[in-house]
C-alpha cells in the first residue's frame, strides 16, 4: 500500500460517472472530459442511474483516494441489475448501448436486496491509475485486492451472499482495454472458478486480439487459453 491512500465507497456528492482512462479525477476535474466522445449524453445517462443504485443499494463503487485524486475505482452492481442490461456486460458507463446502459435503464423499478432471490454481488470493472498509460505509480501496489477485501467486508455486512467476477489469463492487454483483472488475481483473493466459457471476441482477427496472442505466446499460455471466460466466485455465507 501506499501512505496516504484511503479507500471508501463513492459517495453522492462525487459521483464517478466517468472512468480512469484519462488518469486520475477529482471534484474538480471529473466534469471537465477530454474533447470527443459522447461526454455530455454520457453524463446525463450516467449520473441518475449511479444516484439510483446507490439509493437503493447503498453503493456501487469502491474508490481508491490519493489526497483528493481518485486513483482507483471498483464498479459493482446487484447480478439482478446486469441481467436487465442484456444483451451483453451492458454496463460500461464510457459506451453506448448495448456496451453501455441503455438510456432507460434508470427508469426501471430495482428491487431492494431483500427481495432478491440471488443476493450476488457482480464485479463489471477494476482499475488503478491509468492502465493506458505507460507510467502508473499506483499499479502493483495491493490496491487492488484492498478494494476487492473492502467490498467483501461491506458487502457481507450487508446481507449479500457472494460476488462474482469474470476474468481471463493474466495477461497485461486485457487489464489495459477492459478493466478485467486476471484469473490469479481473483484466486489470490479465494475466489474460485465458477464457470469457464468461451470469449469470442477473442476469435477476431483484429490488432488486439493479435497482441494478446503474441503476450500468451511470450508467457507459455497456447492459443486455446486465451479464449478462456473465467466466471471467479466468492462465497459470503
Amino acid at each position: 500500500m501506499i501512505e496516504g491512500i484511503t479507500i471508501k465507497m463513492m459517495q453522492p456528492d462525487f459521483l464517478l460517472w466517468r472512468c480512469l482512462h484519462s488518469g486520475p479525477l477529482t471534484k474538480d476535474t471529473v466534469d471537465q472530459p477530454p474533447p470527443g466522445n459522447d461526454w455530455p449524453e454520457f453524463k446525463a445517462r450516467n449520473d441518475p442511474l449511479l444516484t439510483k443504485l446507490t439509493a437503493v443499494y447503498g453503493a456501487c463503487v469502491v474508490v481508491v483516494f490519493d489526497g483528493d485524486k481518485i486513483v482507483g475505482q471498483l464498479r459493482f452492481y446487484p447480478k439482478f441489475i446486469c441481467s436487465m442490461a442484456a444483451p451483453g456486460p451492458g454496463l460500461c458507463l464510457q459506451q453506448r448501448f448495448p456496451a453501455g446502459p441503455a438510456d432507460d435503464l434508470v427508469a426501471q423499478r430495482f428491487p431492494p436486496l431483500e427481495e432478491l432471490e440471488d443476493k450476488t454481488l457482480f464485479v463489471h470493472c477494476l482499475m488503478i491509475g491509468s492502465p493506458q498509460h505507460g507510467a502508473n505509480p499506483y499499479q502493483r501496489r495491493g490496491l487492488g485486492k484492498a478494494m476487492v477485501r473492502y467490498l467483501s467486508d461491506w458487502a457481507k455486512a450487508s446481507g449479500w451472499q457472494a460476488i462474482e467476477a469474470d476474468a481471463y489469463e493474466d495477461l497485461d492487454i486485457i487489464y489495459a482495454l477492459t478493466g478485467q483483472a486476471g484469473k490469479t488475481f481473483w484466486e489470490k483473493l479465494e475466489f474460485r472458478v465458477a464457470h469457464i466459457g468461451v470469449e469470442a471476441a477473442f476469435t477476431q482477427e483484429i490488432d488486439f486480439v493479435k497482441t494478446l496472442r503474441g503476450q500468451a505466446a511470450a508467457r507459455g499460455l497456447s492459443p486455446a487459453d486465451i479464449l478462456n471466460k473465467y466466471r471467479m466466485r466468492l462465497e459470503l455465507i
